[in-house]
């Protein structure tokens, strides 16, 4: 047996007063007593996939999750269910699809969330809002405000691939986000007063609430765009940040069959076979 931190790395971390985030990993896992389950552990050890938990330090202060995600606790703590308010709750469980009760946990201890492969994103922010994918909110410091946000026109509701509402994080304090990509793969642009960023797919991951969002056309005529192979682009537009996460569409065309040839294989804008020379 082990004391927790001589078996966790802490990979990232965010304090406030009264609340201390962290994104911990075990170093290695050591096998399991079923020859299939150890291979594929000595595997994941090989590749550096590292089994991950959100834990958090409470001393005096709170925090809400989604229901579920709670792994274990230990000391003076007290969980119970929340709503934020039974509007905003309705709202948030049937227009984004996410859960309509939140757990709260509030007192002084330490915190373990359920235990996952995958990828977390610390946010610590102060008087702002971030706005992202439905279903990424993991959890947050007690005073975070956690909505519904609706698409601010038609074209970015209907082409802009995320539907007629997003999530939006509000206030000060800390918010955790369940990451499609190790946060090291994602790319964080600052853009200026009507600075535009647009992208062709659907891998912008979270952005500020400052940043506009829509869905244009790629080139000035719909002729043109339909030539070019390209379509309507993703299109935000400054002040503000934004978040890609470019190599999420790579890993979901791996996940498919014959999907290392596609990517192998390179492709025109039209679709075109380019890796033979005519």
């Amino acid at each position: 047996m082990s004391n927790p931190d001589d078996i966790f790395e802490v990979v990232e971390s965010e304090r406030i007063p009264g609340a201390t985030f962290e994104i911990v990993q075990y170093k290695s896992l050591q096998g399991s007593d079923d020859l299939n389950t150890a291979e594929k552990v000595f595997f994941a050890n090989q590749a550096k996939i590292h089994l991950k938990m959100v834990r958090i330090k409470l001393e005096n202060s709170g925090m809400m999750l989604e229901p579920g995600a709670l792994y274990f606790m230990k000391g003076k703590l007290q969980l119970e269910s929340s709503t934020q308010g039974l509007t905003k709750g309705l709202m948030r469980k049937f227009i984004t699809g996410e859960t309509l009760f939140q757990s709260k946990i509030v007192g002084t201890g330490e915190v373990f969330l359920e235990p996952t492969f995958g990828h977390y994103l610390l946010f610590n922010i102060n008087d702002d809002a971030l706005i992202f994918d439905k279903g990424a909110f993991y959890c947050a410091s007690a005073d975070m405000e956690v909505s519904a946000k609706i698409q601010k026109n038609i074209s970015s509701a209907i082409f802009g691939g995320e539907g007629f509402f997003q999530t939006q994080a509000k206030g000060t304090g800390i918010v955790v986000l369940v990451s499609p990509v190790p946060p090291s793969e994602l790319l964080m642009y600052h853009l200026a007063a009507g600075e535009k960023l647009s992208v062709d797919g659907n891998f912008a991951f979270v952005r500020t609430a400052s940043v506009t969002f829509q869905a244009e056309k790629s080139a000035k005529t719909l002729f043109q765009s339909v030539t070019s192979g390209e379509g309507l682009l993703q299109t935000f537009t400054g002040p503000g940040v934004v978040w890609l996460a470019p190599t999420q569409v790579i890993y979901d065309r791996i996940k498919m069959q014959n999907g290392i040839y596609a990517i192998s294989h390179a492709q025109g804008t039209m679709n075109t076979d380019t890796s033979r020379h005519q």
